[in-house]
């Protein structure tokens, strides 16, 4: 089957089926995290990708999976979206996606290895980010700072939280209007990269069964993870991704030896 759909472009050499199934499962799960907890499963995700996947394709696979993820989210949210906030970050994104594509291309393998493991650990690890108070011009620069950014790390899910002013917000507002920042960030990611040669087609039914397992994961995600404990969860969440992205970092510095 997979030889057949290699032969005919939909399906990439270098993935097998055992990294396929289980990174489909993966974006099932992943999408409930991130459906019970807010965020979370797109970092667990693209943790994932890299044991599997070149780091070369990573950044463009991860994009799409998200993207779907998130426009599903948008979609049902749609009513309590805070456009404006939308609309001034889509501008900045604009402006942080073509600079970003202008050097994620020229990046050697260690090096995008090195800034992931660093990335993962620091949102693991590091203090969150506070909730900003942004005008229109912030929302403008903050949509170039974090859409230039996700052309690196992909999982810049938390950055464009910290972006909106959660405080006077309802979590109806909250989830939607992050949302639809993830869509168009990730939506211009997949532009770029396609305008820089990456062959999304040959990814296209890989993909669609990822989508299909995420799109599942969020609609019976929070069901099934309210009812575990979230300490012991979330402590095991933090080890696993601490100890992928240490193996990210071990294969940078090898790299280079």
């Amino acid at each position: 089957m997979l030889s057949e759909l290699i032969g005919m472009g939909f399906w990439p050499e270098i993935l097998s089926s055992t990294a396929a199934i289980t990174l489909i499962i993966s974006s099932m799960f992943t999408s409930a995290i991130t459906a019970a907890f807010g965020l979370g499963g797109g970092v667990i995700m693209l943790a994932l990708l890299v044991n599997f996947l070149p780091v070369a394709v990573v950044i463009p696979v991860h994009a799409v999976v998200q993207l779907g993820s998130n426009t599903g989210r948008t979609l049902l949210m749609r009513q309590h979206i805070i456009w404006h906030i939308c609309g001034y970050f889509c501008i900045g994104a604009v402006i942080g996606a073509v600079i970003g594509g202008q050097f994620v291309v020229a990046l050697p393998e260690g090096v995008l290895l090195g800034i992931l493991g660093l990335f993962i650990l620091y949102i693991t690890w590091g203090p969150k980010p506070k909730n900003l108070k942004l005008g229109k011009f912030g929302y403008v620069l903050g949509g170039v700072i974090t859409t230039f950014a996700t052309m690196f790390i992909g999982a810049t899910g938390p950055l464009a939280m910290a972006l909106l002013p959660r405080k006077t917000m309802e979590k109806q507002q909250i989830s939607g209007t992050h949302g639809s920042l993830l869509v168009v960030q990730h939506g211009l990611k997949i532009v770029i990269f396609g305008f820089l040669g990456f062959q999304f087609g040959a990814w296209v039914v890989f993909l669609a069964l990822m989508v299909g397992a995420g799109f599942v994961g969020t609609m019976f995600g929070r069901r099934i993870l309210q009812s575990l404990p979230q300490k012991y969860f979330q402590t095991g969440i933090t080890l696993i991704l601490s100890l992928m992205a240490l193996r990210m970092l071990y294969s940078a510095v090898i790299s280079f030896i």
